[in-house]
């Protein structure tokens, strides 16, 4: 268990390692590093809940059509069983570095994901997406200008050379994750149980926030039951559904020099194999 003070710490030298200003040369050689820089290395990119940051303000932005129709893009590929959502978050979240997480749109990142899976499954040639770019920059040059977007593809097939995910033949007419329901057995928590986090190595990518890892919370729902993240984004056929759970914490224990009111909570999903009973 850790204690909200050693969770700040820990973000803290996360921030500073993964900026623009390292502590250390590059390459350091083995002597010094010690754990805690090693962990802060590895931590995701996308884990970046709870690090130090300045004050953002939020509004209510309307999606433009370019995100409305990434959206539609990835949901798309999912169905037709070329990529898993969870495979999607990795390409899009994880994989292309902590600037470029946090410099581009949202979409901006689903879109990249896309172009690398259709590329790295080999159903577009990187110099054919290339000379398509330019097709279409070419096309609207000057901006849009009244035009309306026009999907104009080179040519059509029927599909069946394609390589599939078995994926989405389980979950026609059921959907994600609800093909999963009744395969997990029984739940090990029930509504109320106290649970600990418990801080495995997160490598490569994790969707149980940072934040809560080592803290103790309570039980708020059962969610659903599917496989793990940390295994479904790898897309592993032999990946066990487990059950998913909404697990609330106290925001006092959860955050150092916590100042809101006492009964402020926070409620995050969290697989059972990151779960254990508080003691």
């Amino acid at each position: 268990m850790s204690t909200a003070e050693e969770r700040a710490a820990a973000l803290d030298l996360v921030a500073r390692l993964k900026s623009s200003y390292p502590e250390l040369p590059n390459a350091p050689t083995p002597d010094l590093l010690d754990h805690k820089r090693i962990w802060a290395y590895l931590k995701t990119d996308h884990d970046v809940g709870g690090e130090p940051d300045a004050p953002m303000r939020y509004e209510n932005k309307q999606y433009e059509i370019w995100e409305h129709n990434t959206y539609v893009i990835c949901e798309v590929l999912a169905w037709r069983g070329i990529w898993l959502s969870e495979e999607r978050r990795r390409i899009g979240n994880v994989d292309l570095g902590r600037a470029m997480y946090l410099g581009l749109p949202y979409y901006g990142r689903w879109l990249l994901a896309v172009a690398r899976v259709l590329a790295e499954k080999q159903y577009i040639g990187l110099t054919e997406l290339s000379e398509r770019m330019l097709e279409v920059q070419a096309r609207y040059e000057g901006g849009m200008e009244g035009k309306t977007l026009e999907a104009k593809p080179k040519s059509e097939g029927d599909g069946s050379a394609v390589k599939r995910n078995t994926h989405h033949i389980h979950a026609v007419g059921k959907g994600d994750p609800q093909i999963f329901a009744g395969k997990a057995g029984e739940a090990r928590f029930k509504v109320g149980d106290p649970v600990l986090v418990r801080e495995l190595p997160a490598l490569f990518y994790t969707r149980t926030p940072e934040y809560v890892r080592g803290a103790v919370g309570e039980i708020a729902a059962l969610a659903y039951e599917s496989p793990a993240p940390e295994d479904e984004t790898w897309d592993r056929q032999d990946a066990k559904p487990e059950w998913f759970y909404v697990v609330k914490f106290d925001m006092a224990t959860l955050w150092d020099d916590y100042t809101g009111p006492d009964n402020d909570v926070l409620r995050t999903e969290i697989p059972e194999r990151w779960l254990v009973p508080a003691t």
